[in-house]
This record gives C-alpha cells, structure tokens and sequence, in this order.
C-alpha cells in the first residue's frame, strides 16, 4: 500500500551506484578546507533564531551550511507538523493525529504539497514535517504531533506526506529517532526495550518512511538502552544505515540533542541543529589532532549532507513559488477539507445528528466555547490569518434569527437558563497548550533534575506550556458541566477536543451524541458545522484506543528517569488482555450504514515469495452519501510465539452513493506478517494459517474472515 519512491536521489543513482551528481559533491570536497567542512556539520545558531523573534516577532528558518563560491547549497529549514511553523499568515491544517484519522492517504500526500509549497514560497528546501513517534500512550503531551498508536496506519501516513513534501523537491525530515513517547522527561529519559519489540513494534514505521527514500532522519532526544539516540550507534549506524540502507543525512533534535563530538561522529550524526555545541571548529581540531577522529570520518559525514542538497536543488531549479501560496484559498480549502474528514463520530443516539437546519436556537457551552486555537504552541505552532470557532461559523451558517447562546461554566445561573431554553446544547469540552504539547518549562528548555544537559534560557516567551497530560479524563469543570446540562436538555451534543483519546465514563452514558474533533486548524469551526448540519457526512475512524479505565493502560511516568517499553500497547495490549474498551482502534459512525460481503481469497496457500490478493465487497445500505474506511487486518491465533491477536496490514477509504456497491481490492505481502527472532537478530515468516479479518474498526464482531495459508 505504500506510495511508490518519495525521494528525488534514488532516481538520481544509475546502475553502478555512481552518478553525476556523487562525482560533483567529490569534486567539490576535494576543494573543502577543514573549517568549510565543518560548517557543512551544524546550523547557523540560537541566537541568530532569537534575535529574529526579538525584531519580527517571528521565527524565521534556520539555516545551516552552504557556500556559493564551491556551489553547495544552503540548507533553510522550517518546521511544519500542521503547516509552516511559527510563521505569520501560514495555513494552519488539522493536527497529525486527526489527520490520521482521515485514513486517507491521498489526502494527506496533498497536504504535504501545500505545505511544501508554502515552504518553497518563504525560500525553505527542508521541512521538519514528518512526525511519527509511535503513541503507546494517550497523555503523551506530543500525541498531537504522533498519527497512531499502530505503526502500519502511521507509516502509510508517513510516506504519504514525505511523498507529497518532496514532490516539490523540498528535502522532508522524519523524526524522533526513536522511541520518543514522553514528553516532560524527553531530555533525560532512558528507554530500556529489548530487541524484538524494538524493530517489530517501535520502528517498522520508521523504516517504510526511509525505503521509501525520505532525505533525512532526526533524532531524538532520549536515551535508548542507555545511550542518547542522537549518539546511538545501534540506531544511527547499525539499524539506520546498514539494515535499511539509508543514504541521507541525520540532524540531531535542537539544541543539546547531541551531548559528545566524538560520539556524534563515530555513531554518524551529520548535523548538529540549530548551532553548533559539540561540533564547534575547535573541537573537531582538537579529536583530530588526538587521532580520536579521521578526516575520512568527516567526509563521510559531509557527503549525503552536500549531495541530498545538490539532487534536491537541481530538482527544483526551474520552479518558483509565490508568496501569494502562503495560507491561500486552495490551502485553506483544503484544511477544511482535512477537517471535515478527520472529525470522529462517537455516539449518535436516536439519531440526534444531524440537526436541523430550522432551530430557533442552540446553546455552546464548555470551557472551549470561544476558545481560538490551533494545538500546542511548541515548535508545532502555526500562526494563521484567522481561526474559525464553531460560534464564529454558526453566525455564519444558521438564518440570523438562530439565537446562538453562551455562558461561561463558572456562571451556574446563565448556563441553567440557556440550556432550559436551547433546542440543542453543544459542549465543547477539552484541552489547550496549556495542558498538553511540546513542554518547555518557563525558566528553562529541560527539567532541572537532569544532570547531563545545561539549561537553555527561555525567557524571550517562544514557547508555551504544554507537556504530557495529568490525566485522560476531561478537566472536572467540564464534566460538571455536561452532567448539569444534560439534567436540562435531552439534546446534548458533546465536541470533545484534544490530541488523542479522551475517556468519556463520568458522562457519557447521559447524552446521546459524542464527536472527537481534535485540533482541527484554522477552519475547524466550519467542518464542525457541516459535520452537525449534515451537510457534510462524518467519516473519521480514530487512530488510537479509547480505554473504559485509564488504569488498563500501560504505565505512564511523565518524569520518570527509566522506562521499559514492551511489546504490547494500544488495540493489540486491550486484545492481549481482553480488557473492555469505550471506542476500539479504528472506530467511527456515520449518518448512512455500510454492509461488507462476499470476502475472496485468490491464492489461500502462499509462498513467502507470493502475494496475498484480498477482495471484499461494500455497500451503502443507507440513504446518504458517505464514506467508509475498509479495514483489512490479519489474524495470528495459531502462531507459536507469543504475538499479537491480530495487526492493522491494510485499509482503504471509499465513497458511495446510497445503495452503490463496489469492489474492494488489497494485496499483502508476506513479508509483513513476519516476527522479528531476536535469537537470530532477523525477520522470520511463521509457516502456519492465518486469518484475514475485513470490517470497519479492530474490535468488529462482524469481521468478514477468511483462512489462508503460508508454506
């Protein structure tokens, strides 16, 4: 299912490995004086980044090597998980996770276009865009950032966005190399995992991003089995470069992401961003000249950083962006695009949505009625042109004799009076920056308790608040509020906001219909309107696991100095322990019904070297156009280890007319159903029947199933 080839430099390398473009970078280090090397080796610099934000009250792109005189590149770099990052007038999309729950790759390779386009237009070539951490946990503060808890969804993803990111010839970056599922501690965190669930569960996302030829890698910036990744030579060098063959260029994560010269160089750490703390002139001297580094160590490192430049550049020489891309029309269409498609509903009880178009008035109540906002405002922080609230866009698209009303939910009085009076009451319920995001404390950029880094001054307010949640329930002012307005109303809709699952038990049972919304961009408060008027049919399936007891989870320490990551997390730990669950991976309604049949097979016995070719059927049973995610997984109950009960291997989202039918198609390889046999330190294909599991979420109880086959 993956997207074909996303990087121009795999095309660029002939049959004998030797190209144009590898001879040019040659030819111009062999004119490289030391000091021109190590320039190629770190960005421009912190201060340079804050004094920008001092004058412009903007965070321009950092820079880092390049020299006109030899003809390298210069490489800008902006960051971008949800658009442009920290860029005034810049479109402002749904976040990562809701766009995940799209499931719909074409989508997202679109907007990995707009965004490169947008970054093109302000003189960027590479682009932090490409967030794929894996979420084992919902209180994860960077859970906005991450797209799934299952690492298939995320690397089709994935590759979908580099896809339409270097498309434009604009270098993607994917990051957090690796395990970087913590927020609070991410500086000082060391994640003990054996080797199995490492590359079987932790990074087989991350490798189909890299095969499919993504130009570069950052790391993170936590520990892995005791050594900091952006110096791990296991993950750097071992995994990275010579189990998947990766030929980019690796950039630490920023600012004392790399800790020691010497251990940077010998785990083939390219570039040290945003300034250069450990690969400072001086230093490289000094290893050198103490034979505890080779200059052939530093051409090595120099080489991918100068070549991706130069394929990239000439890729793109002939094109030209305007500034007039920066959050146009057709960028800001195709936000409310993703909006409308991510939206997941939950619960829809005798069919309260979608509403009718002639209510006399309706009531938004909650701690987020009026609230303006985007996600967090780390590093991810997109600063659009404006920012559509459902208020905002309900004075737009009801009559104007709709009585839109509001209270606070500190005035009891006020809110017991609209909601009585309201035809329907709409809470919108959640979380801000303030309660989850990229945490920067607001003294310092690291906790104080950690001994191995120095503190980076903050005090200029470039960053907010954030960090891993406290808890995954809604703050008690909000669940007060839903329990007072659903004594009053029957009609209660509640928009829950947030960057991944939300538990619902304290309420959920007194209203009748529930949303998980995200945080859609700049014109979430338009979809939501389209998606509660009906004019707009909800198709997100959620990309992650909402629990009935948070406590079913796996241990979640926010500060904590030592955790173990194991194999199990998400829908495959809830199907492991068979503990009950409010909304299951992959789950989502809609205002029309689908119906799977007549599940084939081609080939029921393979051979590893064959192909698994799947086929189903789908109708719409129901009276609306809609769209439905198509859900292939495979079933493992007859293996002899201990695995998984069944895996995510395939999905397709498709549209239909009420009562049209088509044919749905998916092929598998293998090769995706291997294990990783960490005796043997390599893939194996179990030789036993499996079982192939079609529907629309991971718990169905109507499963279309088939048993195959592998010889």
């Amino acid at each position: 299912m993956v997207i074909g080839l996303a990087n121009p430099l795999l095309a660029q390398v002939n049959t004998n490995g030797v190209d144009s473009f590898t001879i040019k970078t040659n030819a111009i280090m062999s004119q490289m004086t030391l000091q021109q090397k190590v320039n190629e080796m770190s960005g421009n610099g912190i201060e340079k980044l804050a004094i920008s934000y001092l004058l412009t009250k903007r965070i321009n792109p950092v820079k880092f090597g390049g020299n006109k005189k030899l003809g390298i590149p210069e490489g800008v770099f902006f960051d971008g998980p949800r658009g442009i990052g920290s860029y005034k007038g810049a479109t402002a999309f749904p976040v990562t996770s809701a766009r995940a729950a799209s499931w719909d790759v074409d989508l997202e390779k679109r907007v990995g276009l707009a965004m490169s386009e947008e970054c093109r237009a302000l003189g960027g070539n590479y682009l932090g865009a490409v967030c794929v951490n894996l979420l084992r946990h919902p209180a994860n503060g960077r859970a906005q950032e991450a797209y799934s808890e299952d690492s298939f969804l995320t690397g089709e993803m994935g590759v979908a966005l580099v896809t339409g990111i270097q498309t434009n010839n604009v270098q993607a970056c994917v990051k957090h190399f690796a395990l970087n599922s913590m927020e609070n501690n991410r500086f000082g965190g060391n994640i003990k995992i054996d080797e199995r669930s490492l590359h079987e569960v932790y990074l087989p996302h991350f490798k189909k991003i890299v095969q499919s030829g993504v130009a570069s890698v950052m790391s993170a910036y936590n520990k892995v089995n005791g050594e900091y990744c952006g110096e791990n030579q296991n993950l750097l060098v071992d995994i990275l470069r010579k189990e998947w063959g990766f030929k980019g260029y690796v950039s630490s994560d920023w600012q004392y992401g790399l800790m020691d010269a010497e251990k940077g160089i010998n785990a083939q750490m390219n570039i040290e961003m945003p300034s250069a703390n450990c690969y400072k002139y001086k230093t490289i001297q000094q290893l050198l000249g103490a034979n505890k580094i080779t200059i052939n160590q530093i051409d090595s490192l120099i080489f991918p950083i100068i070549r991706t430049k130069l394929v990239f550049e000439a890729a793109g020489s002939h094109q030209k962006f305007s500034k007039d891309l920066l959050g146009c029309k057709e960028h800001i269409q195709l936000a409310l695009e993703v909006a409308e498609k991510s939206i997941v509903l939950l619960k829809n009880e005798s069919n309260v949505l979608p509403l009718s178009k002639d209510l006399k008035s309706i009531a938004i109540v909650g701690s987020l009625a009026e609230y303006k906002q985007t996600g967090d405002r780390g590093s991810s922080r997109v600063l659009p042109k404006y920012i559509v609230t459902l208020k905002d866009a309900l004075k737009n698209y009801c009559p104007s004799s709709t009585k839109i009303l509001t209270a606070k939910n500190s005035d009891t009085d006020k809110l017991k009076s609209i909601c009585s009076e309201a035809e329907v009451v709409i809470v919108m319920a959640g979380y801000t920056y303030k309660d989850e995001g990229e945490y920067i404390s607001m003294g310092t950029m690291r906790d104080s308790t950690n001994p191995d880094k120095k503190s980076i001054p903050t005090s200029l307010g470039l960053f907010g608040l954030g960090g891993d949640r406290k808890y995954i329930h809604l703050h008690q002012t909000d669940i007060d509020v839903i329990k007072l307005v659903a004594s009053l109303n029957k009609k209660v809709i509640v928009c829950l906001v947030g960057g991944s699952a939300i538990t619902v038990e304290e309420w959920y049972v007194q209203v009748p219909a529930v949303l998980h919304t995200f945080y859609s961009g700049m014109e979430g408060g338009n979809a939501l309107a389209k998606i509660l008027f009906g004019d707009v049919n909800p198709s997100g399936k959620l990309p992650f696991t909402v629990p009935v007891d948070a406590d079913d989870l796996p241990e979640f320490n926010s500060f904590a100095k030592e955790v173990t990551y194991g194999y199990y997390h998400g829908y495959t730990l809830f199907g492991k322990t068979q503990k009950p669950v409010r909304f299951s991976f992959g789950y989502g309604l809609s205002y029309t019904t689908f119906q799977l049949s007549d599940l084939k097979i081609e080939n029921k016995n393979l051979s590893e070297n064959d192909t698994l070719h799947v086929s189903v059927k789908i109708k719409n049973t129901g009276n609306r156009t809609g769209a439905e995610v198509v859900q292939l997984y495979i079933g493992f109950e007859n293996s002899k280890i201990d695995r998984a009960k069944k895996l995510l291997r395939a999905f397709s989202k498709i549209e239909l007319l009420p009562n049209e039918e088509r044919i749905i198609n998916f092929a598998v390889l293998p090769s995706d159903l291997a294990y990783y046999n960490a005796e043997k330190h390599g893939w194996e294909i179990e030789k036993i029947n499996y079982k192939v599991l079609v529907g629309n979420q991971s718990s169905d109880s109507n499963f279309q199933k088939k048993e195959f086959e592998i010889r």
